[in-house]
């Protein structure tokens, strides 16, 4: 899988008939990145510890429902992790794409956390990331290579104060993802992150039903709204592709700009919009 000379046909991806593997598909980001792979053609296991979860987007994905499948795991547990890889192998061969989504937050500080909250959070946000790139990145060395692509956060570079174990775990997410790259290139497989910023989902929402919020969010983006899954599933597929095939050990940013942003944020005056404009009129 060196995308040199691959014959992308018909896809500028090339993700057809991909076995793909989702976990966390139940939720907003994980599934919007389903329904992008079905569109390109993949075949997608949807991973999740509630299947209850996945029957939207089965049925989201309609006549191509066939190329979807449900599959119950919780990804803190190695031999559930593993109960799923043999189902979607022995139904669809290997998985050459995985895609480590499933996470878990909790407000509480640091100083305040409880042990087992901190621990269950690094269970979800950065074992289970291990344990599914073990599993399905032998799935991957058998079938001589793939890729995964990991979902950090801005959080990940920025402490999130007040959210207990989550900044810890995404940059923690960042550095596995830099290590399956070095140890797993030689394998042929690739290993990236896509990290999101402020992003519109349904565990989101309620944020953004207040108009004076998310009107201030906006405002602090250069990019003048807030993201939306669709806005990260784009970057998941093509590094997940092969017209990323020399791309490994990366992280895209996709915050429309935010991260950029903060010296302009900072009051600075003669050096603010309305200066630069007048000193042009």
């Amino acid at each position: 899988m060196t995308g040199v000379g691959k014959d992308f046909g018909t896809s500028w991806l090339g993700l057809g008939e991909r076995v793909c593997v989702v976990t966390g598909a139940g939720g907003g980001i994980g599934a919007e990145i389903a329904r992008q792979l079905v569109d390109a053609g993949a075949r997608v296991a949807l991973l999740d510890r509630n299947t209850d979860t996945l029957h939207g987007v089965v049925e989201s994905v309609g006549d191509a429902a066939s190329r979807v499948m449900p599959v119950a795991c919780d990804v803190t547990r190695a031999e559930s992790v593993q109960a799923a890889a043999d189902q979607i192998q022995a139904a669809w061969g290997p998985a050459t794409l995985l895609v480590n989504n499933a996470a878990a937050l909790y407000a509480d500080a640091v100083m305040d956390i409880a042990l087992d909250k901190w621990n269950q959070l690094l269970a979800v946000n950065l074992s289970g990331y291990l344990l599914c790139a073990q599993v399905f990145g032998r799935q991957m060395m058998a079938a001589g290579g793939g890729s995964m692509v990991h979902i950090a956060s801005i959080s990940g570079s920025i402490p999130q104060p007040y959210s207990g174990a989550y900044s810890v775990s995404k940059a923690g997410v960042k550095m596995l993802s830099q290590l399956l790259a070095v140890e797993l290139g030689e394998k042929g497989i690739r290993s990236n992150v896509v990290s999101p910023a402020m992003i519109r989902t349904p565990m989101s929402d309620g944020i953004y039903q207040n108009p004076e919020v998310r009107q201030r969010r906006e405002q602090i983006v250069p990019a003048g709204r807030i993201s939306t899954p669709d806005d990260i599933a784009a970057a998941v597929l093509f590094l997940a592709s092969e017209r990323a095939s020399y791309i490994s050990g990366q992280e895209i940013l996709v915050d429309g700009g935010l991260t950029q942003a903060w010296l302009g944020l900072i009051p600075r005056p003669g050096f603010e919009k309305d200066d630069a404009a007048r000193s042009t009129a």
